[in-house]
């Protein structure tokens, strides 16, 4: 480890204690996995990337990582390719880019952010496939979880978010978020630690997407309760079916 500071060294030693946490409590890790690591270049993949490659020698459970970098090729982000292939070599990940793209033309229903995740994602799965690997791991955070949640509540009318550990029967695959229980700001605190280049972002149609009103929610929450993030949380795990509403149907059966 390089020279720390006694706080950054602690910033560290926390953000390890959750992410080993997240790994045990839900099982996110298992002897004999390839696990395929989304690699966008964000301060989030790059710190998954790390800690993966920190546990991965550790042999208990054996497993193997490969990176993966998605490239839309007709939406302008840029990324450093080199610097990511580099920082996955310093943990000897093996580095792969894979481009692919979509019509952002076709009229439908969902916005243009959302179709360019979505095929995002597909390309992620054909990776996968290609390269046997049976799980999918993701840099999502608390916040993005706690945000999810607060979408789907407030636009889809169900309760539901982006869990730790997510087996998908039509693409063989299951997806793993092992930063599930460390904040968005624990992610800066490990971005300025480690001084991760950043990456440029000039995506036209981020502005389509509603995440952005739902993080100023849970922002203004915050001001409510410090600890709003860890009692979304807590609530998603502590369900009390007897005190929501049930149709009689539902209620027979």
């Amino acid at each position: 480890m390089d020279e720390l500071s006694k706080i950054d060294y602690k910033s560290l030693q926390k953000i390890q204690l959750k992410f080993k946490k997240a790994i045990d409590d839900y099982g996110l890790i298992e002897d004999g996995d390839h696990i395929l690591i989304g690699l966008s270049g964000g301060k989030d993949s790059l710190a998954l990337l790390e800690l993966l490659g920190e546990k991965m020698k550790i042999h208990v459970p054996r497993f193997q990582l490969t990176a993966v970098h998605i490239s839309v090729e007709n939406i302008p982000y840029k990324s450093d390719l080199s610097y990511l292939e580099a920082y996955a070599r310093k943990w000897n990940i093996p580095f792969l880019h894979h481009i692919t793209n979509f019509d952002a033309t076709i009229k439908t229903k969902k916005s243009t952010c959302f179709l360019c995740s979505w095929h995002r994602r597909k390309a992620l799965f054909s990776v996968a496939k290609m390269l046997k690997c049976n799980k999918l791991a993701l840099g999502h955070h608390l916040d993005d979880m706690a945000e999810t949640l607060l979408l789907n509540l407030v636009f889809q009318g169900s309760f539901g978010t982006m869990p730790p550990k997510l087996k998908l029967n039509k693409f063989d695959m299951t997806i793993i978020r092992p930063l599930a229980l460390i904040s968005e700001n624990e992610m800066k605190q490990m971005e300025h630690i480690r001084g991760y280049q950043k990456q440029i972002k000039n995506c036209p149609y981020e502005k389509d997407s509603t995440r952005s009103a739902a993080k100023n929610l849970l922002t203004e929450l915050e001001k409510l309760n410090p600890t709003v993030r860890q009692s979304i949380w807590a609530a998603m795990e502590n369900i009390k079916p007897e005190y929501l509403p049930r149709k009689k149907d539902s209620i027979d059966k």
